[in-house]
């Protein structure tokens, strides 16, 4: 997806036949689970599975070249891997136009290999950029304490 890109429920033109965009957005749901790198993506473009356009269409052919073009990219998990937790958080303030929520990623690394990651809209609208990256701090801190109980 191209970097900054913002939809609305306005852009572009209805599709004629809905159907397709459905069909496609719901497979890349299920490649999230082994391509953890098109998750904002795709988690992007199933927001407008209801009236999709145009312009969605568009990207989600982009997003599928992409996959198309990087076959051989996935998760490694590695044997030799030494059991320490690193995790990494972002915020997006107000990144859905639509709602005005704050997108909250994280990702979390078992040494090398990356174990656990999201990429999901907070509950509540922020009224700051700092309480957005409080927020996504909390959710990896919660991650991390469940993953490290079960170490």
């Amino acid at each position: 997806m191209e970097q900054n890109l913002k939809f609305t429920l306005t852009d572009g033109d209805l599709l004629h036949d809905p159907t397709k965009y459905r069909s496609l957005a719901g497979r890349l749901i299920y490649l999230i689970v082994i391509r953890p790198n098109i998750v904002y993506s795709v988690r992007t473009l199933s927001q407008f599975m209801q009236e999709p356009r145009k312009t969605h269409w568009d990207t989600t052919s982009r997003v599928m070249k992409y996959i198309k073009g990087t076959l051989g990219q996935g998760l490694l998990l590695t044997s030799d891997n030494y059991l320490n937790l690193k995790a990494y958080c972002d915020s997006d303030w107000r990144g859905c136009r639509i709602t005005r929520r704050t997108v909250s990623d994280y990702c979390i690394f078992l040494g090398n290999s990356l174990v656990s990651w999201k990429s999901k809209k907070q509950t509540n609208v922020s009224r700051s950029s700092v309480e957005a990256e409080y927020r996504a701090k909390e959710n990896a801190c919660l991650e991390l304490t469940w993953l490290h109980y079960i170490l």
